[in-house]
């Protein structure tokens, strides 16, 4: 439990008290994908002002938690899920940016694995996955919020492996390359791009096979963590054009 400090000077107390006060949230915006689209976790707004209108999943930081902390613990409260990739995207504080109260907002966002979180917690929180080519109208400054998450997404995909936190432990070559176009909104030429992965040497090819989409299927692999920490170390970098 928070607790205010003990000892500080009459007016070191009068100067905190007497300052002005405001809310601090945090925003998730929780990215996953399916079906080779990516998407993003709404849920529609169920307090005043702007209720009943779709929403990012976020909550007021608590008082005894880090930010980063309560950012975990609206992802746990939603998907059930624990230790997912998650990164602090940036502040967002402009004085009209909640009609509700003076609030600043902490944006994170987190990429998951859709085989692997809670649906039916998900369904009884109202949330909803989105296409992020077709995301209705957000509340507040949310928009922008998801526009700099994709922006940060890109870049920062360029040359980490992100797309592999996206995918099941185990996926095909062709599943790899359409998180990558689902990220980058654009196709890659499959030769250039099997020829990119395979040469950073992060992959385990698996006698397993996934017959899903032909009879003949396809190899799957594992990304190899002890390899990629080795590529880093070596002054490289993964990328995939």
């Amino acid at each position: 439990m928070y607790e205010e400090k003990e000892g500080l000077p009459a007016v070191t107390r009068k100067f905190y008290e007497q300052s002005e006060k405001m809310l601090v949230a945090t925003d998730c915006i929780i990215f996953g994908f399916d079906a080779g689209s990516l998407k993003l976790l709404l849920f529609k707004r169920r307090v005043s002002p702007l209720e009943g209108q779709w929403s990012l999943i976020g909550s007021f930081v608590k008082l005894d938690e880090d930010v980063s902390a309560a950012a975990e613990r609206v992802l746990e409260e939603i998907t059930d899920l624990k230790e997912v990739y998650m990164e602090e995207l940036k502040v967002y504080g402009a004085v009209d940016r909640d009609p509700g109260y003076r609030c600043i907002s902490v944006g994170q966002y987190a990429l998951i694995r859709l085989n692997e979180y809670d649906k039916e917690l998900v369904k009884e929180h109202g949330a909803v996955w989105h296409d992020v080519n077709d995301l209705p109208p957000l509340v507040l400054d949310h928009e922008q919020m998801v526009a700099d998450a994709l922006e940060k997404l890109k870049n920062k995909a360029r040359y980490q492996p992100l797309g592999f936190e996206l995918l099941p432990e185990k996926f095909t070559i062709p599943q790899l390359q359409s998180v990558y176009e689902a990220i980058f909104q654009r196709e890659l030429d499959t030769r250039n791009f099997r020829k990119k992965v395979f040469s950073h040497n992060v992959l385990v090819k698996l006698d397993e096979k996934d017959k899903s989409t032909s009879k003949r299927g396809a190899f799957l692999y594992k990304f190899d963590h002890q390899r990629y920490s080795d590529l880093i170390k070596g002054g490289s970098d993964f990328g995939v054009f």
